[in-house]
């Protein structure tokens, strides 16, 4: 029933003991019916190939590859062309997740910058999806996104139209035609209701997490209400940011319920009906049938 399209099965701070009773745990919530799929995002070479190797064990596993700007201190082309040679993997179905972080700069802001156009010009050549994070670097992931043709008419041609209406001046006219899709997901998204907007107008995906469950987080509910249901995904980015009523706690992949629960409030739609739709956009975008 429940797509987690963003989690960490590959995060360093799990044991092998505790990785394997994760996947155990999803495992069994998969046979009962209450989830259906998890997509494992890699964040440097090594748990990319972490990742690529979980996805060929586990059938409901999926897995992205990349490097997260906090890790590109250490990335050099050889490091690029093994997550070129994993991206080949027939369940390695996106680039990231890759983009700008400036809150804890980790590396240096021109080194992130460097290869976060290396990894989407990696994405354009081999016409896959791309799993972003942006962290106080809004304007500039955008800008540079929007220079790399990630929205360009030919990147959008590689890919399925989607389910949905336009967008004019008055807002979002639903409809049963379908839109351009240049499968770029905004993971985590944080921005603003008008910022997802944008994303969205240019052929972008939003996905949400625990936050939007948190008490005082009105700008992620004002986003979630403007944006239309055909354009969002959710997600646990485990084990970070679990959701109320877990807030503090390890996050699991399972938790996602509750971010998809949200959502259905928001929506004003029942909890089955978001469950559903956010799965079907997560099939969609990373092209699982």
């Amino acid at each position: 029933m429940l797509f987690d399209s963003h989690s960490h099965f590959n995060n360093e701070d799990l044991t092998s003991l505790e990785r394997q009773a994760l996947f155990s745990v999803v495992d069994t919530a998969v046979s009962e019916g209450r989830m259906s799929y998890a997509v494992d995002i890699g964040f440097d070479p090594e748990s990319s190939k972490m990742a690529a190797e979980h996805a060929a064990v586990w059938p409901w596993c999926y897995a992205a590859v990349g490097c997260h700007p906090h890790d590109t201190k250490d990335m050099d082309d050889m490091k690029l062309a093994l997550i070129k040679g994993l991206a080949a993997n027939d369940k390695v179905v996106a680039i990231g997740e890759i983009g700008l972080d400036f809150h804890y700069d980790l590396s240096d802001r021109a080194v992130q910058r460097e290869w976060f156009r290396k990894q989407i010009r990696l994405a354009n050549e081999l016409k896959m999806p791309i799993v972003i994070h942006a962290r106080e670097a809004d304007q500039e992931v955008m800008d540079i996104l929007k220079e790399e043709g990630t929205f360009s008419e030919e990147r959008k041609s590689w890919f399925a139209r989607r389910p949905g209406g336009s967008w004019n001046d008055a807002g979002f006219a639903s409809s049963a035609a379908t839109e351009p899709d240049a499968r770029v997901l905004l993971h985590c998204f944080s921005g603003s209701a008008e910022l997802g907007k944008q994303y969205v107008k240019l052929g972008a995906t939003i996905s949400v997490a625990g936050p939007v469950t948190y008490k005082n987080n009105r700008k992620t509910v004002a986003m979630v209400e403007a944006i239309p249901l055909e354009y969002l995904l959710v997600e646990t980015d485990s084990p970070y940011l679990a959701p109320v009523p877990h807030r503090g706690r390890r996050n699991i992949p399972l938790f996602v319920e509750f971010t998809a629960r949200k959502v259905a409030e928001i929506k004003g739609i029942s909890f089955e009906e978001a469950a559903k739709a956010t799965k079907d956009n997560a099939m969609r975008f990373y092209g699982i049938r």
